[in-house]
């Protein structure tokens, strides 16, 4: 059998390791000087504008969320197709979510839907960009100025990403990056929030660290309730060698979706994604199985050819969580249809176009000798 071929796996090279042996032997391994090289070189790549780095992607929605004064009483719109932590950090804030369902050639939040779900309580929205495919950014923030909502963009999976020329991040109200291990960029564990000019980076920061606010005699102060969200400097070091290829990375995902769809046999009947050579950073390859084609076997099918997939994501309105709050089958169908069918595809710098055509060829026996 040929090497296992997981659905992703981090490009970290041998520069980046020594920088975080450096780092090691440095004896300053939590939040410090490569924290700040890394938020600096995060904000060149947004256009300048203020970045923090913070210890997930999870946390900087939330404290978005904070500094845009969403509480109790606040509903909040996004999409049930996204990772669980989108609408989490709604309820921790004490704000309730509102799912709109998504567009089903696109996958990400039907704007087409969006306005219907927007009431007098509404404070926010939360788009996701699934698989890295941005939503589209014009409409989105005509509705958001139209009726003076915040927009906290969930781009946990477009870093890389670009609407109209322009990275993902360089624009906008809130936007709210991922550094997961999965992410196309990495720390290891980590996330980044774009600050919008309203908002001080001062209470970001003790948003960050424990509502901790210090003085130059070395005396302290703590006016907020913060939380322990801070980056290190560990994870910062690889951020930076992974930023120095990040155009790298996503130049070569582009070229591996381009053979993906080059190579999947049309006449399996799979749901494909929208071909975004543009603005899509690819994070992830998704396709939609047939109905009445049992996930499960094939995933299993898959892994005994040494081929590993993944699910992203199941509609997340019907965890039980979410079902205890109301919600229920068949509020969101687009999202149910496409959470019950989505297959995510190995995809990831290091694959080679023998990777993808060995992919597409399993699937293919799989399909047609169930």
């Amino acid at each position: 059998m040929s090497e296992f071929l997981p659905f992703t796996r981090p490009s970290i090279d041998e520069e980046t390791i020594a920088d975080v042996a450096n780092v090691l032997r440095s004896g300053w391994i939590t939040s410090g000087p490569k924290v700040q090289a890394f938020e600096a070189a995060l904000s060149e790549r947004c256009g300048g504008r203020v970045v923090r780095a913070f210890n997930s992607g999870t946390a900087t929605l939330e404290v978005a969320l904070r500094l845009a004064k969403v509480g109790p009483g606040d509903t909040v719109i996004t999409t049930p197709m996204t990772w669980v932590a989108t609408a989490n950090v709604i309820l921790e804030v004490g704000a309730t979510p509102v799912f709109v369902d998504v567009d089903p050639v696109t996958r990400n939040i039907d704007l087409n839907k969006l306005e219907a779900a927007i009431t007098p309580t509404t404070k926010a929205i939360i788009p996701v960009d699934l698989a890295g495919l941005p939503v589209d950014r014009d409409r989105l923030y005509a509705i958001a100025g139209k009726h003076k909502l915040r927009v906290i963009e969930d781009a946990a999976q477009s870093f890389g990403a670009s609407w109209n020329g322009k990275p993902i991040g360089s624009t906008g109200d809130f936007i709210s990056f991922s550094f997961h291990a999965n992410k196309n960029l990495t720390t290891t564990e980590g996330g980044a929030l774009v600050l919008p000019a309203d908002v001080d980076p001062g209470l970001c920061e003790r948003l960050r660290l424990q509502g901790v606010k210090r003085f130059p005699d070395g005396g302290m102060d703590v006016d907020v309730l913060g939380g322990k969200f801070n980056l290190t400097d560990v994870a910062a070091a690889i951020g930076l060698g992974q930023l120095n290829r990040i155009d790298e990375f996503t130049a070569r995902r582009r070229e591996l979706a381009r053979h993906y769809f080059a190579h999947l046999d049309p006449a399996l009947g799979l749901g494909l994604p929208v071909a975004d050579f543009s603005n899509c950073n690819w994070h992830m390859f998704q396709v939609l199985l047939s109905t009445g084609t049992d996930r499960g076997q094939v995933i299993a099918a898959l892994k005994e050819k040494g081929i590993g997939t993944g699910v992203h994501y199941p509609a997340l309105h019907l965890f039980s969580l979410y079902r205890q709050r109301g919600f229920k089958e068949g509020d969101f169908p687009e999202s149910e249809r496409i959470g019950a069918s989505t297959l995510t595809l190995p995809l990831f710098p290091a694959m080679t176009n023998h990777d993808v055509e060995r992919v597409c060829s399993a699937i293919a026996a799989i399909l047609r000798h169930p």
